[in-house]
């Protein structure tokens, strides 16, 4: 039913994201990545990820999952200390956190990422170093650290608001942000979006295409998709998803987009990579003036050097990293 929408161009990247993808049975797998390379054109080479809770990577799933042509784990990992995987309630345990890495590695996968989690009130700055000093010894070409956010509707919500877990620190969360630029820096990474740092030429695809406002298709409940012109996401109730479906429909909303808002959701993801932005690239899309405008507003940040312009590209610095969703929707058009 999605066949046309990529307009045959092929796909270089294939991506099972959370929920936990992790818990598809191998028959399920196998059948999801058949009928899209039987409508679809794929690369050869092409990045195919799974994301992966570390206790479902048991031996035997890791040698299925090889063989299922998966060629590349994101591995929920968050922590290798206990005491902050009972504060984010996950279901892994720090043993498993370390050893399943290295027997994904044992089972033939090279391409690895990592996540973890930076800011939680049980780490102390000590702690965080000996977090990335381990992510660090197991060699993963990928890590991604995301600074941890307490979601409405959440068990930990809940018990941050009923005073049973501490809230998060900014100033911590800060200081842990510093001491990973310095130590990825220390240890050959590059941060080549916020929160995403790779040894060279280990850039995750799928997430870099996002950046850089390239087409994507997505498939599942809630699922989002992008073809540079309109924006669209399918439901997100599972019955309604599934009972649509049966009946030939397509279940999802649309929107198209002004060049306005193409300019500020590239101004958005673009400032949050290495490669920053582009303003001939703005100019063509919201004219002259416009971009006349946009130069004015990033003076400001210059001065405070947040930002840096270089030729007629424009990224953020270490302390503007920081701000990153601040200064850009500052710069926004309404």
């Amino acid at each position: 039913m999605r066949r046309g929408y990529l307009d045959e161009r092929p796909i270089s990247s294939i991506y099972f994201g959370g929920g936990t993808p992790s818990l598809l049975e191998m028959d399920e797998l196998e059948l999801i990545l058949s009928t899209i390379r039987n409508y679809f054109i794929i690369e050869p080479g092409s990045e195919i990820t799974l994301e992966a809770n570390p206790d479902d990577l048991t031996p035997l799933k890791l040698s299925e999952l090889k063989s299922s042509g998966i060629n590349r784990l994101s591995i929920g990992i968050q922590s290798f200390f206990q005491k902050d995987l009972d504060y984010m309630n996950r279901a892994h345990n720090s043993e498993q956190a370390y050893k399943c890495v290295l027997d994904a590695k044992e089972y033939g996968f090279e391409e690895i990422s990592i996540d973890l989690i930076y800011g939680t009130p049980t780490m102390s700055e000590v702690e965080w170093i000996e977090n990335l000093q381990k992510a660090f010894s197991l060699h993963v070409p990928h890590i991604s650290a995301y600074c941890l956010t307490v979601e409405e509707g959440t068990a930990l919500y809940k018990f941050v608001q009923t005073g049973k877990s501490k809230p998060v620190d900014e100033e911590t969360s800060s200081r842990h942000f510093a001491i990973m630029l310095e130590m990825m820096e220390e240890y050959g990474y590059e941060q080549y979006e916020i929160s995403n740092f790779s040894l060279p030429g280990k850039h995750a695809r799928h997430n870099s295409s996002y950046w850089k406002g390239d087409h994507y298709l997505g498939i599942g409940p809630s699922a989002h998709s992008f073809n540079g012109q309109s924006r669209q996401w399918n439901i997100s109730n599972n019955q309604s998803y599934i009972k649509a479906i049966t009946a030939g429909e397509l279940p999802f909303q649309i929107e198209y987009l002004s060049p306005s808002e193409k300019f500020n959701e590239r101004l958005l993801t673009g400032l949050r990579t290495k490669w920053g932005c582009s303003l001939k690239e703005f100019e063509d899309l919201i004219g002259a003036s416009q971009t006349h405008t946009l130069k004015k507003g990033l003076s400001a940040f210059i001065e405070k050097k947040q930002v840096e312009l270089s030729g007629d590209i424009f990224k953020l610095t270490d302390s503007g990293k920081l701000m990153a969703d601040a200064i850009a929707s500052s710069l926004f058009i309404i």
